[in-house]
């Protein structure tokens, strides 16, 4: 028998295992059951790691999960972490050199620039951890490759 909502063969019975949807005309207003959505899989940890690695982009999180198991022993939750201090030290050091130019308006302009460069790799890095991929940066992604593995 095929879904008519999701098209998948399922076998007959009164609503889809997959989607949920009614599989008889006779009660298309009548909800799936709540044994027709099977469990969501528990986890040990609490935190599944796609979502530890990118919580870890907000630095005090990345230094908690470097000290607390099972994070420290996921190599992406690692990963992560260590990019994720990387970056945040780049940010303050470019922040501490543009210091030293404060009434200058051509290094206004173009800390700002660089400001905003920083907050879009970011916001890439957090996107990526989440869907669970080992986006390295320059630089900072090599360190943190090698302190994941170590």
């Amino acid at each position: 028998m095929q879904c008519p909502s999701c098209h998948n063969e399922v076998e007959p019975a009164a609503f889809c295992s997959l989607c949920g949807a009614p599989l008889s005309a006779a009660a298309p207003d009548t909800p799936p059951s709540p044994a027709a959505y099977p469990p969501p899989a528990a986890t040990s940890s609490g935190i599944e790691p796609n979502v530890a690695a990118a919580i870890s982009y907000l630095f005090i999180p990345a230094i908690v999960f470097l000290l607390v198991e099972p994070y420290s022993k996921t190599p992406l939750v690692r990963f992560h972490s260590f990019q994720s201090i990387g970056l945040f030290v780049v940010s303050l050091v470019v922040n501490e050199v543009f210091k030293f130019f404060p009434y200058v308006s051509m290094m206004w302009t173009f800390q700002e620039l660089i400001s905003l460069g920083l907050f879009v790799v970011w916001l890439i890095a957090v996107i990526k951890a989440y869907q669970g991929q080992w986006f390295k940066l320059p630089i900072i992604g090599d360190f943190a490759l090698k302190q994941a593995q170590s």
